[in-house]
């Protein structure tokens, strides 16, 4: 008798603590964030509870099932509110979130119905393991009670059944991450190629090809797994609740005691993850940053000994990504040990509770071993649950950065207007250009037009707006104000593809893609390639002999940014990709900077035949390239200072005369 009423005692402690405790505490946490409909549907819960707790009291707990899940429901509900921080864990809500990976990883719906229904159906058979003890100790050892061959053949059973439902489950949902992962990266690639060109000024190229490459990679992969891990765990939860409900509902509401205390610890330790996580990712761009730029620049750092400063560059962030990782794995490991010790105390109290009944005879030895051991079956699930915000935290720290880029990044405007072969007329009326206020115009209220042949030759010194000014005829740039128009029609007005079909650009700094030396040449129209006329482009370049004493000729890898080629020879290979393009306009920033004098000769003349019927625009720093224009532009601070041919401008004894007389190699 004193074993019953101190088992009624306890548990209905418990039961008030659950029913009032947390619904309270909840409509408190409510009630300071000041959310008028949160806080009107908690009044309603409370009314609810109030009901049910004077139906316990009329019938003393007596069988009260589904009092009990209510209870345990109320308790998961107000830990986690409790629990969660005022403040959303990302700029995005989580559900946000989760609805944008719809698009790529949503589909088809098929193959997610076979991953859950596989998942559930495995998790489902979880309470099957401790009903089958407990059939076995109740009855199995009393002659006659069963087949003999029944538990084994069960529990076999069983574990089939899950065996292929995982496997299943497994399969299908590596083929859904792996095809959302290519469309996300498409997606991605396709942006790169159209945005506009602020996006890699404002971030580097490891930065870039980073996200596109790892952070997607590992961001969908642990999320969609993630997915896949809840939808287990909570199912067999909830098929492990169910089953100690049957079993025994007044020890499964003191299980229910630390639920709230575990989704207190997941959330605030979730929270300071996320935090770890963005560092690591920014600590991880700077140190790949750091190591693009000593590839890149290894000749001046070996050639200035910076070899030491630059490890400790290296050393600095390396160890600021070590104290990180550190931290990381400090703060998810102790998710473990904290779940653990409660489940701890939940099994010693249920152990006690149930010794308690015991002395009742209101517990068989089969019925508390299957209770015991469907409990224990609990830890795993509620410890991956645990654990389920470190890969759902890291994904989506992974994946913020590619969101950002799809959702935030601006593409090109583009116009409507095309033509085939532009006659080459432009004209720049009143264009300015600022790159921003502190550093004033780059372009200064510019004027000038162009006609169709026409060799314009822009000289001047350093900084004082030439290059800015060719950037902004293939919209490279776009003005700050002015108008900038291309056979009368105004630029922006310009379907981009069409626009920039009309541009053959030769630069001081010369990119080739690690392709071969022909789809170099033919850049953009490698489909429909002319090998032929690769190879007279080529000549024409003064690239014949290098060519013939190749092995596989045009169909010779150039590396990465063709460095297997010397510099003049790469700048011979971007002239030959101009006369490959053919187009009516041609801008040579430049061009011939790499050269030496007899090659630069000998290049002269495949750029004069270049030009005969083109709209050309020169930047030069060498008297050869100059001479020969129709007009020359002299420029500073982004203003037309003189224009003219080169012998009136010689006779005007200006800015010109003086740039010549010092053999124009201040530009």
């Amino acid at each position: 008798m004193l074993h019953a009423l101190a088992t009624k005692g306890l548990l209905g402690g418990i039961a008030l603590a659950l029913l009032y405790g947390a619904p309270l505490a909840f409509f408190v946490k409510i009630l300071r964030r000041k959310d008028a409909n949160q806080a009107y549907a908690l009044a309603g819960v409370l009314l609810v509870t109030a009901y049910i707790d004077f139906g316990l009291t009329q019938s003393l707990f007596a069988h009260h099932v589904g009092t009990a899940f209510y209870a345990l429901c109320v308790s998961v509900l107000a830990g986690l509110c409790l629990s969660a921080p005022d403040e959303a864990l990302t700029p995005l809500a989580l559900q946000q979130r989760f609805a944008r990976l719809v698009p790529y990883f949503g589909s088809p719906k098929s193959a997610w119905f076979i991953v859950f229904f596989a998942t559930a159906l495995a998790a489902a058979t979880e309470p099957l393991i401790p009903a089958a003890l407990k059939l076995l100790l109740d009855r199995g050892f009393q002659k006659g009670s069963i087949d003999i061959w029944m538990v084994p053949a069960t529990i076999i059973g069983i574990f089939a059944i899950r065996g292929l439902a995982g496997y299943i489950a497994e399969i299908t949902v590596t083929k859904i991450t792996a095809k959302g992962l290519m469309r996300m990266r498409r997606d991605m690639f396709d942006k790169l190629l159209n945005a506009k060109f602020k996006l890699f000024s404002d971030q580097s190229a490891s930065e870039l090809a980073n996200s596109v490459v790892y952070e997607v990679n590992s961001g969908a992969s642990l999320l969609v797994g993630a997915i896949v891990s809840l939808t287990r765990d909570v199912v067999t939860l909830v098929a492990l609740i169910f089953y100690l409900l049957y079993l025994n509902w007044q020890l499964t509401l003191i299980v229910a005691i630390m639920l709230p205390a575990v989704a207190l610890i997941m959330t605030k330790l979730s929270k300071k993850l996320y935090g770890i996580t963005k560092s690591t990712q920014g600590s991880t761009d700077d140190l790949a940053y750091v190591v693009e730029e000593n590839v890149l620049a290894h000749r001046d750092i070996r050639l200035h000994t910076a070899q030491l400063d630059q490890a400790s560059r290296f050393a600095g962030i390396s160890e600021t990504l070590r104290r990180l990782s550190i931290r990381s794995t400090q703060t998810s490991a102790a998710m473990k040990p904290l779940t653990q010790m409660l489940a701890a105390v939940a099994l010693s109290t249920v152990i006690s509770v149930a010794l308690l009944q015991s002395a009742d005879g209101a517990i068989s030895v089969g019925a508390f071993t299957a209770f015991v051991t469907a409990m224990l079956l609990l830890v795993a699930p509620i410890k991956h649950l645990s654990e389920i915000t470190n890969p759902i935290t890291r994904g989506l720290a992974a994946l913020e950065r590619g969101f950002a880029l799809l959702d935030q990044t601006e593409d090109e405007e583009c116009g409507t207007f095309s033509k085939e072969r532009a006659d080459g007329k432009i004209e720049f009326n009143d264009v300015s250009v600022s790159y921003n206020s502190e550093t004033g115009l780059a372009v200064d209220h510019f004027n000038l037009s162009i006609s169709h042949g026409e060799t314009i030759a822009l000289v001047g010194a350093s900084g004082s707006g030439k290059t800015t000014l060719v950037n902004l005829l293939p919209r490279f740039l776009e003005p700050t104000s002015g108008r900038i128009s291309l056979d009368g029609q105004e630029l922006k007005d310009w379907d981009l593809g069409a626009l920039r079909h009309q541009f053959a650009f030769v630069s001081q700094h010369v990119v080739m893609l690690n392709d071969s030396i022909g789809n170099n040449v033919a850049l953009g129209q490698t489909d429909t390639i002319n090998r032929q006329r690769v190879k007279e482009c080529l000549q024409a370049a003064r690239l014949g002999e290098l060519i013939a004493d190749l092995p596989q000729g045009i169909n010779t890898n150039v590396g990465h940014n063709a460095v297997q080629l010397s510099g003049g020879q790469r700048q011979r290979l971007a002239i030959a990709r101009a006369l490959y393009k053919d187009a009516p306009i041609l801008i040579l920033d430049e061009a011939t900077s790499a050269l030496d004098t007899e090659s630069e000769r000998a290049v002269q003349d495949a750029l004069q035949t270049l030009m005969q019927g083109r709209t050309t625009l020169v930047i030069a720093h060498r008297l050869s390239t100059v001479e020969h224009a129709n007009r020359i532009v002299m420029m500073g601070a982004g203003k037309i200072l003189e224009i003219g041919t080169h012998a009136e401008l010689l006779a005007l004894d200006g800015a010109y005369a003086k740039l010549y007389r010092l053999g124009l190699h201040s530009t």
